[in-house]
């Protein structure tokens, strides 16, 4: 693959990754809300908000790299009443700025809960409807391979997977910062995390296991058609097999039994330290197994004509 197609992995994995995260705190913060009230939520969640926006700004740089002259990036979102790729950059950055807003009104405190919380959801739908674009971009008819019902399937699990983990990380990294600076507050938070933590590792191993199913499908699918996606099946399973077995193994220690162990840690007081080194563990080996898989999406596509 060439530069471009390298900075389309990093921004397809970081926007989806920012967006998942974004959902995932919105539920943490509203679980939190329930448990233990406005403050103690606002505590454990809106740190967690920074790494939401830093992931989605470093994507968004990444896909300039993929125009290949920054200057054409006004000239991307003129089409967007016919074009899903001028849908999905004008969503990207759509869901920047109101994300943005959000938090920057999370942090002030700026405006009442009702109004913060509305705002919340329009960057949501916004997040949620930029993957579906993203899957769109690719779902052409000379494209057999990425033309399927597999490639939105594919992306949403990638979206709420990563985004689960790194939200996990990111709670881990802020509890220990409110030890730190606010031990008295620690207990609460201490409690709060390992509950949020169980949420996050039961549902890294379902997402697993939908990706685990779809893969062996997708594959199958592709070589049973015959022609040019089974050209792509072909070089899934034979040149680039090892990258596919690597994708699926890290995928599996990752989510899998990382997802595990880090249930059996969250369930016990005293246990803070090595959850979070799982968090932190379950999150990096699943980060390198997507990228794996996304350089496998655009590595075994094999287009029809020129």
């Amino acid at each position: 693959m060439d530069l471009r197609e390298w900075a389309l992995v990093i921004f397809t994995i970081l926007a989806q990754m920012s967006v998942g995260a974004f959902c995932v705190l919105g539920l943490v913060h509203a679980y939190a809300i329930r448990k233990a009230g406005m403050e103690e939520a606002d505590r454990l969640s809106d740190r967690a908000l920074l790494a939401v926006g830093v992931v989605l700004i470093l994507g968004l740089i990444a896909s300039i790299f993929h125009l290949g002259n920054p200057l054409n990036a006004p000239r991307a979102i003129v089409n967007f009443q016919t074009s899903w790729l001028s849908r999905e950059i004008l969503l990207a950055v759509l869901f920047a700025l109101v994300g943005g807003l959000f938090a920057l009104m999370q942090w002030r405190k700026w405006g009442t809960f009702a109004v913060r919380n509305v705002i919340a959801w329009i960057a949501t739908l916004i997040g949620l409807v930029l993957i579906l674009a993203m899957s769109r971009v690719y779902m052409l008819e000379t494209q057999p391979a990425w033309n399927t019902i597999w490639t939105p399937v594919l992306f949403y699990t990638t979206t709420f997977l990563l985004g689960a983990l790194a939200i996990g990380a990111a709670l881990a990294a802020s509890y220990t910062a409110v030890q730190r600076s606010e031990p008295e507050c620690a207990a609460v938070q201490c409690q709060l995390l390992r509950s949020v933590i169980r949420g996050i590792s039961v549902g890294a191993m379902v997402l697993m296991g939908v990706e685990l199913v779809v893969v062996p499908l997708q594959i199958a699918g592709l070589a049973s058609e015959g022609g040019v996606a089974q050209l792509s099946a072909a070089l899934m399973y034979g040149q680039y097999g090892p990258v596919l077995l690597l994708w699926l193994v890290l995928l599996f220690v990752g989510a899998g039994v990382f997802g595990l162990l880090l249930y059996r840690n969250a369930q016990s007081d005293g246990q803070e330290r090595i959850m979070a080194n799982l968090v932190y563990a379950a999150f990096a080996v699943v980060l390198v197994a997507e990228v794996l898989g996304r350089f496998l999406f655009y590595a075994t596509h094999v287009k029809i004509g020129l």
